[in-house]
């Protein structure tokens, strides 16, 4: 029988992680621009340099998808409305000790016609959302990229 009683040592220390959820575009999923390969490797995007980086105490989760913008529908390539999906991914990866949010680059796509402080009230947009969802426990710190 599992109950809570039988969580051994590997999963307390699971539970102790510092969880951070890097939400991202291509520069997050690590895609390579060479197109050799559809993704780098681990140990050279920089999630996972910035996991080797804080060691095992620390737990890295990847949210990135090529062409997200920051607020933005793309009737070329849907699904890439980072507002939209971000409180999916807030719920989903809770609890979250810090978010990384890394967009804006795609915001700059010419047919959108973004000026920098458009593009800039996307940011806060999402910002926005982080500090005020609703979190099961303490709301993660937050960092802008």
């Amino acid at each position: 029988m599992c109950g809570v009683h039988d969580i051994g040592d590997r999963e307390w220390k699971e539970l102790k992680l510092k969880r951070v959820l890097c939400y991202g575009d291509s520069n997050t999923f690590g895609s390579d621009p060479d197109r050799r390969v559809a993704r780098h490797p681990e140990s050279v995007r920089w999630t996972g340099r910035l996991q080797m980086l804080l060691g095992e105490e620390y737990r890295i989760i990847e949210e990135g998808m090529g062409g997200r913008t920051t607020v933005w529908d793309d009737p070329l390539e849907p699904l890439r409305n980072g507002l939209t999906f971000l409180p999916v991914a807030l719920q989903s990866h809770q609890p979250l000790d810090l978010v990384i949010l890394s967009l804006g680059t795609n915001d700059c796509k010419s047919f959108l016609h973004a000026s920098p402080q458009v593009i800039a009230r996307g940011a806060e947009r999402l910002i926005e959302t982080v500090q005020g969802f609703p979190y099961r426990n303490a709301s993660p710190s937050l960092r802008f990229c």
